[in-house]
């Protein structure tokens, strides 16, 4: 992979070029591989830009997911992509129509920089040296390891078809999403990067039948994990993972809605309603797909007496910078319920903001409200789409219990 100068790429992007000559606009379209460099490591995915409407559109896939970035501008041969609801962005050079070099930043993290390149190709996303030695579809129980000792366990469920790897792992606090990669011999590798998180997963089978491997997000952040086939591995139940504290039944707050009017569950719009209060972020792609679900959902049902409250907690204890990010997120997500803005995108602020519930553990988590403005239950995390039947069970369990407190009096 090519070494990419980034004092020089930065001063390019900031000046628009490194050239006198004006050059005419560089037309970009069709199939791109796109790597993150996290050295030694890279981070792949698959890029494609469209035009739509005379707009030019780019598309991030990973799996059977497909994520569209509407704000992307050329500027000569600069290219800028706004990820979506994210504060993150790609800026790069485009070389020529074959070949794009640049960064990809966090707006909101300091000295969070990750070097971008991609080029025009449809090969696979990972290198394939050698036909597979075996198929890792199923369903696996993990444990991973961070840097520090700590492990957690999760839920690997793979699919494998020739040496085309696609899947998951399922954690008590969420999923790690769309993955998709390549098997070669004994080995995988899966990776998924959504504009806000860049994920590489490599595992080798073991003579043992396990798999050995680890586990790498962003440039900062690794673990090690061990998985073992085991159908019959269950996790934690995400209904008891965060409680109301001993003596309390109900949830109080009082918090800014975008406008920064103070909005509580004793305002008259909630009154007598089943509520949904949701603990999001803009900055957290479960919770992203959290609100895919429940905002077309809120439509359907609203008009059974429904509503639901999200209490954004955001990168920045700013107000005007939180509201920004909620209502341009509302927006792409066509979300009409009430979002508020509570608080920093911190689990222990978090917690201090309700100190009503025994912690706050994972965003998103959902509370369930009835009628009479008791809890009935807290889902912790959130299993996505990309979780299968998992995701299906849950969209099972959800309307089962709105139902039932539906059709309490």
């Amino acid at each position: 992979m090519k070494k990419i100068n980034l004092l020089c790429l930065v001063l390019f992007i900031l000046l628009g070029s490194c050239r006198q000559e004006t050059k005419k606009q560089i037309v970009l379209d069709g199939n791109w591989l796109a790597v993150l460099d996290i050295s030694p490591d890279i981070i792949p995915f698959r890029l494609t830009f469209s035009q739509s409407k005379g707009k030019l559109i780019a598309q991030v896939h990973n799996a059977e997911e497909t994520l569209v970035y509407d704000e992307v501008v050329i500027r000569e041969d600069s290219l800028f992509i706004t990820m979506s609801i994210f504060d993150s962005e790609i800026k790069a050079k485009i070389i020529d129509p074959q070949n794009i070099e640049g960064i990809y930043v966090r707006n909101y993290a300091a000295n969070y920089v990750i070097p971008f390149n991609a080029s025009k190709t449809t090969k696979s996303r990972f290198e394939v040296k050698e036909k597979p030695k075996t198929d890792f579809s199923g369903r696996w129980k993990t444990v991973f390891q961070d840097e520090k000792g700590e492990t957690y366990e999760a839920v690997g469920i793979f699919s494998q078809k020739g040496d085309q790897l696609t899947g998951t792992f399922l954690t008590s606090l969420g999923d790690y999403r769309f993955l998709e990669g390549n098997v070669s011999g004994s080995t995988f590798s899966l990776s998924a990067f959504d504009g806000s998180h860049a994920f590489l997963f490599k595992g080798e089978l073991q003579e043992d039948g396990s798999i050995l491997g680890k586990f790498r997000s962003g440039p900062r952040y690794a673990e090690t994990f061990i998985a073992v086939r085991d159908d019959a591995f269950e996790l934690p139940d995400a209904y008891g993972l965060t409680s109301l504290k001993e003596g309390i039944e109900k949830l109080t707050f009082s918090f800014p809605d975008l406008n920064g009017q103070p909005v509580s569950l004793d305002n008259e719009k909630f009154r007598g309603k089943v509520v949904l209060v949701q603990l999001f972020g803009t900055w957290c792609p479960n919770c992203m797909d959290e609100t895919k679900f429940l905002a077309p959902w809120y439509e359907k049902n609203k008009a059974r007496g429904i509503e639901i409250v999200a209490l954004a907690f955001e990168s920045k204890p700013d107000f005007d910078y939180a509201s920004a990010r909620v209502k341009k997120s509302k927006e792409k997500l066509n979300a009409n319920y009430t979002f508020l803005i509570a608080g920093e995108s911190n689990k222990d602020k978090a917690g201090e903001a309700l100190p009503m519930l025994n912690a706050v553990v994972a965003f998103p988590t959902l509370l369930y409200i009835d009628k009479k403005g008791k809890i009935r239950k807290i889902h912790t995390g959130f299993n996505g789409p990309a979780t299968g039947g998992l995701f299906d069970r849950w969209v099972e369990e959800h309307e089962a219990l709105v139902r039932e407190m539906l059709a309490e009096s």
